[in-house]
């Protein structure tokens, strides 16, 4: 990995917030974790819980934002958005926070290359099923881009979802391509017992995804 240049670290993003909270989702679950927001998204998936980051933020140097996340001292980090990987300068941000010794996951939707991170960063990469709206937007060169260290979700929303996202599990082999594969109901629109009967129904080695921060601080939309 190569060090930043001063010029790097002077770039600037734009971000919706920074904070501390647990880990709700992925592998991860439980874990003291720092957010940082980035705004802009080029999707519009239907059941998006995070719509106040599609536009505005603040803009921050990525000097001043690995600051920020100096001053909340937990090792583990998460760029998110949005769309993190709508702005072109997001890797430079993941590679300061690496430079930190800091262990860095990037939520994305997979319309965009992941390619584009460093290596040493865990991508969750979350393939839009046909219910979000958004299906036509993923970028399918990605699956081969994924290293053993990623994960991959699927946000479900009714059964033509869970089905659409078996057969591309089974179709791709994503369970022998990286970490784990993550099938995760719509908060509000699906009991998640229904997905975890049919996983178990179907014998998918597929890990069911709960929004845990939404149980520990319901109704709460930011700073979670």
């Amino acid at each position: 990995m190569t060090e930043l240049s001063c010029e790097h670290l002077e770039k600037t993003l734009s971000v919706t917030e920074i904070y501390k909270s647990i880990q709700g989702e992925s592998t991860w679950t439980g874990l003291p974790c720092i957010f940082v927001r980035l705004s802009g998204c080029p999707l519009r998936c239907v059941w998006c819980d995070t719509q106040y980051a599609f536009s505005g933020g603040q803009k921050m140097t990525i000097g001043a934002i690995r600051e920020a996340c100096r001053g909340l001292d937990v090792s583990l980090v998460e760029i998110t958005g949005g769309e993190p990987l709508w702005q072109k300068d997001s890797p430079l941000l993941a590679s300061a926070l690496l430079e930190d010794g800091r262990t860095v996951l990037c939520e994305t939707s997979g319309a965009l290359p992941i390619d584009v991170l460093p290596q040493e960063v865990i991508k969750i990469m979350d393939l839009k099923c046909p219910g979000s709206g958004e299906c036509d937007k993923n970028d399918w060169a990605n699956i081969d881009k994924l290293s053993p260290r990623d994960e991959v979700k699927f946000v479900i929303g009714d059964r033509a979802d869970y089905e659409w996202s078996r057969s591309i599990v089974r179709e791709y082999g994503l369970c022998a391509r990286c970490n784990a594969v993550l099938f995760a109901p719509v908060f509000g629109w699906i009991e998640p017992r229904a997905i975890a009967e049919w996983i178990l129904e179907d014998g998918l080695g597929v890990r069911l995804q709960l929004q845990v921060h939404k149980y520990i601080w319901p109704g709460e939309r930011k700073g979670v």
